[in-house]
């Protein structure tokens, strides 16, 4: 319960001051008013989570603030407080609005109790509307978001390959969210209630990729103290997504090739076929025709797992999708971070769709975490955005806690250097001076390469 604003209303000084200390003693934030139009102002100025009035008061009377607050703030609940023998006029309260009443004189733990079992129930009936409408709008957009021409065409070809299984090649910039395609034609399709493994190709090691994708035998090699299942065998039945197939060094694109061929897999160390029965959806932000031209890509292999193409466009062509992909983040990190962020303003979603993005959904997302942490539960501002070029900070805002504010700068700082080395993530790990497999780490830890839970 901490955090959460209360607004008492009440002119009587001495019962008004002792209800704000014994609040405050429970975790709460108080905004004292010694009227109704004091009251008034502040549900006007502060996200407000609960209103505890009297009803007989000098200005606004207590009905007429109730009335205000439902509609000012229509998800507050509603204590009112009225003298004994005037229980009809607190139950006429209630059909107004309020959420139950307290008779004078006041019992705090009664207080206390009502108060709390109220935010609770509200608490969950929010989650709970969140919920839903995140599973309708998941169900009914395979979850991503957009409604420009380019995602609405790759939307239509999802629903016109949930019966297949056919191979699903994805070409598109970092950052544009092709592991969230990848993840919604599975969930469409036929493979819905079976595996999807996810396969980052670029953070397998040559020597080490047949082991991983197709497993191996005890004893093998050194180190393999029991048998293994590859990537191949966890995804039967269902789909295997292969990030980065570009970056597969030649060698281990002709065994994937006869994997993909065979419809089967050799344990590595094992002279046995295990037939497997799979969907590969494969992706990548390289230009396979100029890497099949430059003898880097095997055309062989690009032909089996090309059979249905999508291109995912750079959220810079399609900059009317910003808005929605902002509201989409908000509502997500409002939940996950337990923020009160009411959205954008207009400078500051000016300044989102006019930016150049490089790094695409994946950088939009971090734009918006960040600034909804500095925001302090209000609409962010432009001065809240931190973005590469285009930095603002709202210094007052910045987070005092070292451990947070460390790893916020370390988590754009290497966004920002991912992007001006256009992804490649050698070439970022060479120009912040540590090592690739360090690098890959710290994207981890820190959240920076994790799918976003809508896309481009």
């Amino acid at each position: 319960m901490q955090n959460k604003t209360i607004v008492i209303a009440d002119d009587e000084n001495t019962l008004r001051n002792n209800l704000a200390e014994v609040l405050k003693e429970e975790g709460f934030r108080i905004i004292a008013c010694a009227d109704g139009s004091e009251a008034l102002k502040a549900i006007k100025q502060n996200a407000v989570d609960a209103l505890i009035t009297d009803l007989r008061m000098p200005g606004v009377c207590g009905m007429d603030l109730i009335g205000h607050c439902t509609t000012l703030a229509p998800e507050a609940s509603i204590i009112v407080i009225t003298a004994f023998g005037e229980v009809e006029t607190a139950v006429n309260a209630m059909k107004m609005g309020a959420r139950d009443y307290l008779c004078k004189p006041i019992i705090f733990d009664e207080l206390i109790f009502k108060l709390k079992r109220l935010l609770l129930h509200e608490s969950l009936a929010k989650e709970n509307k969140l919920l839903k409408a995140q599973i309708q709008k998941s169900h009914s957009d395979h979850g991503i978001v957009g409604t420009s021409r380019a995602i609405t065409g790759i939307k239509e070809t999802i629903d016109r390959i949930s019966h297949t299984q056919s191979n699903v090649l994805i070409c598109g910039e970092s950052g544009t969210g092709k592991e969230v395609l990848a993840w919604a034609i599975h969930q469409n399709g036929v493979t819905r209630d079976r595996p999807f493994i996810p396969v980052n190709c670029g953070g397998l090691t040559e020597t080490l990729i047949e082991s991983e994708l197709f497993g191996y035998r005890k004893g093998a090699f050194t180190g393999a103290d029991a048998d293994r299942t590859g990537y191949f065998e966890a995804a039967d039945t269902g789909t295997l997504f292969l990030d980065e197939i570009g970056n597969l060094p030649l060698q281990s694109q002709s065994v994937l090739l006869r994997a993909i061929e065979s419809r089967a897999v050799v344990r590595v160390g094992d002279n046995r076929a295990r037939p497997v029965s799979i969907r590969i959806i494969a992706a990548t932000n390289r230009d396979l025709e100029s890497a099949i031209r430059n003898g880097q890509f095997r055309e062989d292999l690009y032909y089996r797992l090309n059979v249905i193409r999508l291109v995912v466009p750079p959220l810079r062509e399609r900059r009317e999708d910003i808005p929605e992909l902002v509201e989409h983040f908000v509502d997500k990190y409002n939940a996950e971070l337990k923020c009160r962020c009411t959205g954008f303003d207009d400078e500051a979603l000016a300044m989102m769709r006019n930016y150049g993005w490089r790094g695409n959904v994946r950088e939009l997302e971090n734009v918006v975490e960040r600034a909804m942490i500095f925001s302090e539960g209000r609409k962010v501002r432009l001065q809240d955005l931190c973005i590469a070029g285009e930095t603002r900070f709202n210094e007052t805002a910045y987070p005092q806690d070292l451990r947070t504010a460390t790893r916020a700068f370390e988590r754009q700082h290497i966004e920002m250097m991912l992007a001006k080395c256009d992804h490649n993530k050698a070439a970022t790990a060479d120009a912040l001076g540590i090592g690739l497999s360090s690098l890959y780490r710290k994207i981890e830890e820190l959240g920076v390469g994790k799918m976003a839970a809508q896309t481009t």
